[in-house]
């Protein structure tokens, strides 16, 4: 069919299937113009629809999603379709999940700074919010000069609560996102974070003595990981690896910091409230926490924001 499709306006539907016939295809013109009018099936007329649904989810959601992703996604809309069908169809598409691609450290220690403890031991799990945050920071290449961009992570939910994007790697950068944190939680209606542990590696920006202060005085117990480590911080450089793989590597090459102040401002919103985690039992962050909040708090977060 397709072949008599794409060729028939060269040689006509007879001979191609008179040649077709000769070469042990045999099909007849008549049988050919009865397929053409042939109504679709249900199953093509639902895998079109689908398809529509499926590069919408797709494309929504950066480009990064693979099949199993927008499975969720497309279930979450109530729309109901097998795993299969959507890893079929996406393979049709010509649509896949972004790869990540390999990290480096930006972090230099100091050898000289005191450093607190490791409060972690590589055991990344928290039973409920604000019981372990994990920061680090990355580079972003631009025309204008290297960008600089500091996370703070809570690892109950990997919501990415502070963030900042700068031109330099100085103690300003991660104490600007560690604000952005504590501003977050505080607008969330959460006031008392005592027993929250902090932890870092071992780079000087955060063993520095205006970032042990700041966490100091809001209470918070300094954690640090051990040197050279692959594995120290493994929490926060998974979520810098996938705002490195699903925002900066594709959308470059950047022009500016303000560019990727802009384009991480918008990442984060949607990384937060509606991206699908599996550290999250397939919710967005945002959900997550919702739904493990006690309803006082529940409530105290919704009348917060903004009309």
């Amino acid at each position: 069919m397709t072949y008599i499709d794409e060729h028939k306006h060269l040689f006509g539907v007879e001979p191609i299937c008179r040649a077709l016939t000769q070469f042990g295809w045999p099909i007849a013109s008549s049988t050919y113009r009865a397929a053409c009018r042939r109504l679709p099936s249900a199953r093509a007329r639902r895998d079109a629809w689908l398809c529509e649904q499926i590069r919408r989810v797709h494309a929504a959601n950066y480009g990064v999603y693979g099949a199993r992703k927008v499975w969720l996604a497309l279930n979450r809309e109530g729309i109901e379709v097998a795993r299969c069908t959507v890893e079929r169809l996406m393979c049709q598409l010509g649509l896949r999940g972004v790869v990540r691609g390999r990290t480096r450290r930006t972090t230099i220690a100091d050898q000289h700074a005191a450093r607190p403890v490791d409060l972690v031991q590589r055991r990344f799990h928290a039973d409920r919010p604000n019981r372990l945050w994990v920061a680090d920071f990355t580079y972003v290449p631009t025309w204008s000069g290297m960008v600089y961009v500091a996370f703070v992570i809570d690892v109950y939910s990997r919501r990415i609560l502070g963030w900042r994007a700068a031109t330099s790697m100085k103690t300003a950068l991660v104490l600007d996102a560690l604000e952005m944190a504590f501003w977050a939680r505080g607008r969330g209606g959460v006031r008392d974070l005592s027993g929250l542990i902090h932890h870092h590696d071992a780079g000087s920006q955060y063993t520095s003595i205006a970032f042990t202060e700041r966490l100091a005085a809001a209470g918070v117990d300094a954690s640090v990981g051990t040197v050279a480590d692959a594995y120290d911080n493994a929490l926060a450089e998974s979520t810098i690896g996938l705002f490195k793989t699903e925002l900066i590597k594709p959308r470059g090459p950047w022009r500016s910091c303000d560019q990727v102040e802009i384009a991480t401002l918008e990442y984060v919103d949607w990384y937060n409230h509606r991206r699908l985690h599996s550290g999250a039992a397939d919710l967005p962050p945002a959900d997550f926490e919702t739904l493990h909040q006690p309803p006082e708090l529940r409530l105290t977060e919704a009348t917060s924001q903004p009309k």
